[in-house]
């Protein structure tokens, strides 16, 4: 069931407003701005069709075919071929919530106006995202320069062509369009060309990684604090002065946060430090930490210009009455943005891993080894170990940059890719790794706690504590703790649960 609406094509597009429309939580309309924006940009096309000039995908042919001159006649035919013609992906369909975040931003993309297509067609696509009629789109096909073969799959359903999902059923796009009481729509000349040219696939499926990215560094950060607590810290690198003699970017703001958890902890108290310097990966925190959320900042804001802006080749501008043949379509910076972030979740990933490795140290923390109560030959929490590396060597190894491996395409027409795709693919990979790794985290920080038992857990580890063991025991003897992890990502991460108590005392990230 639907709560609300969203007015596409007047406001920014943002990541939670996208996330609910991607899992069906909202509606979505054209605001009547975006449709008299888009009218006027049409009439620029009509007007350049009309008098017969020369513009790239509207009266001239793609790619190589350029300087090919198209007869008047063929004009609309040529616009349903474009799709036809482009529709060559591969490989495992993209999931119903990255196809619904794709049609929705390719809507809001549409209805910027620099595409020249008529109103309708971006409300046909929300049409389409209203009634619940899904495209296939597979995952392989696009190289950067535009989702070309990709959302050609989308252009497939809007004519009623290819393969759709409607509730829960694959069917023919055509029946699929029957069953939710649409017709194909007819495209007008430069409308294929505007379905396909963009790279919605890839900012929409973007924008849910970036979503669940914001939402886990809150929780990266809480684990870190509830580490804290079961370690005794010292918390002295969080100081505010600290921070401010050398504020590398996002460093400030996430010690700010770290504070903010751990305000009203017994660790606060002068003397509560186990030891006077900590090792980095306590002790460093806020550095790494802040590195990521410095590389998610740089991601969100390169996506943003993405989701809002015009993309589109040609691009029309009404105010100019003018059609540019452009490279907006190019997304290097997106490219480079999620290879970023990425590798910041791979110093994260580290740093947790030797945060869980210190926890079961006697020597670093007086606690019993392997955080175990029973003696040997019972393994405790040890053996979980080799999991958090195996998380940890994925996530670094999803974080190979992509950026600069660049090949040529189209007959040297275009000379350069830019790989944002699968910057975007493995950032996927390894943001699903890294929530596994901060369930683990906090598993092992609780077990600590357990035993160091503090005077006074801070405001956010008492959270993290008390739902912890709602669903978990603590480890009283050996037993399959895998289960036990993937029990704290489901009900305590990926459910928004532990989230959603901390933003609810006014306790965020700042990356909204």
């Amino acid at each position: 069931m639907t709560e609300g609406m969203l007015a596409i094509g007047d406001a920014p597009l943002r990541l939670e407003a996208i996330r609910r429309v991607a899992a069906g939580g909202m509606a979505v309309a054209l605001a009547p701005p975006a449709r008299d924006r888009m009218a006027a940009a049409r009439a620029v096309v009509d007007r350049h069709l009309a008098e017969g000039r020369a513009v790239y995908g509207l009266t001239r042919g793609l790619g190589g075919q350029a300087q090919l001159t198209l007869p008047t006649e063929t004009l609309a035919e040529f616009s349903r071929l474009t799709v036809l013609g482009r529709a060559h992906s591969v490989g495992p369909r993209l999931s119903r919530s990255a196809v619904r975040a794709a049609m929705l931003v390719r809507a809001n993309g549409l209805a910027q106006g620099g595409a020249g297509v008529r109103p309708e067609l971006a409300e046909f696509l929300i049409a389409l995202l209203n009634a619940g009629v899904h495209p296939e789109i597979p995952r392989i096909g696009s190289i950067g320069a535009s989702d070309l073969c990709q959302l050609a799959h989308l252009g497939l359903t809007v004519i009623g062509d290819g393969d759709a999902e409607f509730r829960g059923d694959r069917m023919p796009a055509g029946e699929a369009l029957r069953r939710a009481g649409l017709a194909p729509f007819a495209l007008a000349p430069k409308e294929g060309l505007a379905l396909c040219s963009a790279n919605s696939a890839t900012a929409g499926r973007g924008a849910l990684a970036l979503a669940r990215a914001r939402d886990l560094f809150l929780l990266a950060n809480l684990a870190a604090a509830l580490s804290m607590e079961g370690f005794r810290a010292n918390l002295s690198p969080l100081d505010p002065r600290v921070a401010a003699a050398r504020p590398q970017p996002g460093q400030v703001e996430t010690a700010q946060l770290l504070r903010q958890l751990l305000a009203g902890s017994a660790l606060e108290r002068p003397d509560a430090a186990r030891r006077l310097q900590d090792p980095l990966s306590f002790r460093c925190v806020s550095q790494v930490h802040g590195s990521l959320r410095a590389a998610l900042a740089g991601a969100v804001a390169a996506l943003q210009a993405e989701l809002d802006g015009a993309g589109d080749n040609p691009l029309v501008l009404a105010a100019d009455d003018a059609i540019l043949s452009n490279g907006n379509f190019h997304t290097p910076a997106l490219a480079l943005g999620f290879d970023m972030a990425a590798l910041g979740l791979a110093q994260a990933a580290n740093l947790a891993v030797n945060r869980v490795a210190r926890l079961m140290s006697g020597r670093f923390t007086d606690l019993p080894d392997r955080l175990t109560r029973e003696l040997p030959p019972a393994a405790g929490l040890a053996p979980l170990m080799k999991t958090a590396e195996a998380l940890a060597a994925e996530i670094r190894h999803s974080a190979n940059p992509v950026a600069a491996d660049q090949r040529a395409s189209a007959d040297g027409i275009e000379d350069d890719t830019t790989n944002a795709p699968l910057a975007v693919a493995k950032f996927e990979t390894a943001i699903e790794r890294f929530g596994l790794l901060v369930a683990i985290e906090l598993l092992v920080a609780a077990e600590a706690v357990d035993h160091a038992k503090p005077a006074r857990l801070g405001t956010g580890p008492a959270i993290a504590q008390r739902s912890l063991r709602e669903i978990v025991a603590p480890l009283d003897t050996d037993r399959p703790l895998g289960a036990d992890v993937e029990r704290i990502a489901e009900r305590l991460i990926d459910s928004g649960r532990l989230g959603e108590e901390l933003r609810a005392l006014d306790i965020a990230t700042g990356l909204d």
